[in-house]
């Protein structure tokens, strides 16, 4: 009996878990959207080329995403369209596409960004230095316990 009560304790903080990311990301989409005129998967390409220091190649950008080549690329496009970002062919393989955020690009970045942490925080607030710590432990061994169920 004890074991059936923590596995339906179990798929209740799953559910918990899942309604919050997806209130919180839902909430972060409709902020981007009307405080920056911008979209969540565009804010994460951005994030995603703002972190490294030159070009990255077009399939790590999309490996990274965990998007399609294809649904990468569309977003790209937009940016390059808006002098947000810029892609050339690499020097050593012209199959490879390398693509990096343009100085005006990094610029809008950095103020998203801005925001968008000082959103998140203001989200968090009720949340301690000890919630935080207890939390980031608890969501590690869950995801340790995870990669060793799928590896």
């Amino acid at each position: 009996m004890r074991d059936t009560d923590l596995s339906a304790r179990r798929l209740r903080t799953w559910i918990r878990l899942l309604r919050l990311t997806r209130a919180t990301e839902n909430h972060l989409r409709e902020y981007l959207r009307v405080n920056h005129d911008t979209t969540l998967p565009r804010f994460d390409v951005m994030a995603a080329l703002h972190r490294v220091s030159g070009p990255m190649k077009m399939s790590d950008l999309s490996r990274q995403l965990l998007v399609s080549n294809g649904n990468a690329t569309a977003v790209v496009e937009r940016l390059e369209k808006e002098d947000l970002a810029r892609r050339a062919p690499s020097d050593g393989d012209r199959r490879v596409v390398l693509v990096e955020l343009t100085d005006k690009g990094r610029a809008v970045f950095e103020e998203q960004a801005k925001d968008h942490r000082t959103e998140v925080d203001r989200l968090f607030a009720m949340l301690g230095h000890e919630e935080l710590d207890a939390l980031r432990d608890i969501l590690h061994r869950v995801e340790e316990a995870s990669d060793g169920q799928n590896g």
